[in-house]
């Protein structure tokens, strides 16, 4: 199968006149230097894993002592039966069909559980079938398991591009984001979290076929799953574009090599670089079948409810215009902000406003790192829905969860600071673990805010 190597990011110098470095996935470290053997355990997949499930695990143990100590009677169900988990719960146990009318402000809310994707409840009901165990724990044990397999797909990721510290590092920070209490929650974001690092692993080493059904499982988790299958549709059209572009070979199975990366047999046999196909008509055939795939779960389920609510193409945005969810090219953001700015309400806004900026400005820096177009396009999507949709402004930081790559330039810049100054590296990842377990203990237990 042919490597989908004229996407990874090229070998580019660090700075301006530094010698150009050894490919990723070579004996070579894209951040300077030769990888020590004796280093090998620190940043290989068991080793990130591990620090992921020490972080999460703790930070789920402050939030059950803090609630405990808050005078909480079931510290557990905080994490398994908080807001949107109940309304998947109630469709993993009777289906849709739930209409809840609410007055919020003096003005009538009519809420349908159709605004919920599928996948979820439908994995719930499943635990529920298999296991002696109630909707909240088969919830639970949903998103922890996703949260893992989440964490092992975006190591994968960092490691074929940067190399294994950096990778390692990546797991890291996502694991102590201001939010990543979430992915201790019965919630969606860790679900859509690994299809979507799957999804992009599969695109980057030319999987395409699996990267067309991982992003047909991401459409099916949330709302902004569509990414998934975007980031696969720009990466395959532009396979298609190199290949049509690309010189052939005396026996038309030839591949045409991106600028920046090893030419020849050697770069060949390189176990990052690009193998030649075996064959070109597979190949494409292939190419073409994950890109048909990769938007069917998405479009399936918008147009099923379209369908059910008797307009097949708006149907399910008028559902969501029902929840005050709607694209309206970032008015109802600005105007929150605007809101916000004279007359501050809830004490979550502003680390809220901060995370937001702080996702454009990696995302800019992602951009001039020459990231991989899949990624790109993933990260910019989610950008998209975020800053342009309207609806509850706290949740934003939450629907961020699954923009991965955006913690990309912060890992590699943390590596680089590892390896200069290792005390340094260390006081910056204990103040953002401990932000981390603070500020999720207080979103959980004493703001009582939706998330």
């Amino acid at each position: 199968m042919t490597e989908f190597h004229t996407l990874a990011r090229p070998d580019v110098p660090d700075a301006v006149g530094a010698p150009r470095l050894p490919r990723p996935g070579g004996r070579g470290r894209p951040d300077g230097g030769f990888r020590r053997p004796r280093a090998e355990s620190l940043t290989g997949a068991p080793a990130a894993l591990a620090l992921f499930l020490a972080v999460r695990l703790t930070g789920a143990l402050l939030v059950l002592a803090s609630a405990r100590s808050a005078g909480h009677a079931h510290p557990l169900a905080l994490l398994g039966r908080s807001w949107d988990s109940l309304w998947y719960f109630g469709i993993a146990a009777h289906g849709y069909g739930e209409i809840r009318a609410d007055h919020h402000h003096g003005e009538l809310f009519v809420r349908s559980d159709l605004a919920f994707f599928p996948l979820y409840p439908g994995l719930v009901r499943a635990v529920t079938a298999v296991l002696p165990v109630g909707w909240g724990a088969a919830g639970l044990l949903v998103s922890w398991a996703s949260a893992v397999l989440a964490a092992y797909g975006i190591h994968l990721v960092g490691r074929r591009l940067y190399g294994g510290a950096v990778a390692t590092v990546l797991v890291l920070l996502w694991a102590v984001l201001p939010h990543s209490v979430v992915l201790s929650m019965a919630y969606t974001e860790p679900l859509l979290t690994a299809f979507a690092a799957w999804a992009l692993y599969a695109v980057l080493s030319g999987r395409w076929v699996w990267a067309g059904v991982l992003a047909a499982g991401a459409g099916l988790a949330r709302p902004n799953g569509f990414a998934v299958a975007a980031a696969v549709l720009a990466a395959a059209g532009w396979e298609l574009r190199r290949r049509a572009r690309a010189p052939r070979t005396a026996h038309g199975t030839g591949t045409a090599h991106s600028p920046g990366t090893p030419d020849g047999p050697a770069a060949s046999r390189a176990p990052g670089g690009p193998r030649p196909a075996a064959d070109s008509g597979g190949s494409v055939h292939r190419l073409w079948t994950g890109a048909a795939l990769a938007p069917l779960g998405w479009c399936g389920y918008v147009l099923w409810v379209g369908v059910r609510q008797g307009d097949p193409l708006g149907g399910y945005f008028r559902v969501q215009d029902q929840w005050g969810s709607r694209f309206d090219l970032g008015r109802g953001s600005v105007e929150f902000v605007r809101h916000f700015m004279v007359h501050a309400t809830r004490s979550v806004h502003p680390l809220t406003v901060v995370i937001v900026v702080l996702a454009l400005l990696l995302f800019a820096l992602l951009l001039a790192d020459r990231a991989p177009l899949p990624l790109l396009v993933y990260c910019g999507v989610l950008l998209l829905v975020v800053l342009g949709g309207s609806g509850y402004f706290a949740s934003k930081p939450r629907f961020l969860l699954p923009a991965f790559p955006l913690l990309i330039p912060p890992a590699r810049a943390l590596v680089r600071t590892a390896r200069a100054r290792p005390w340094h590296a260390v006081l910056v990842v204990g103040a953002l673990t401990g932000l981390s377990f603070a500020y999720g203990a207080y979103l959980v237990v004493f703001a009582r805010a939706a998330l």
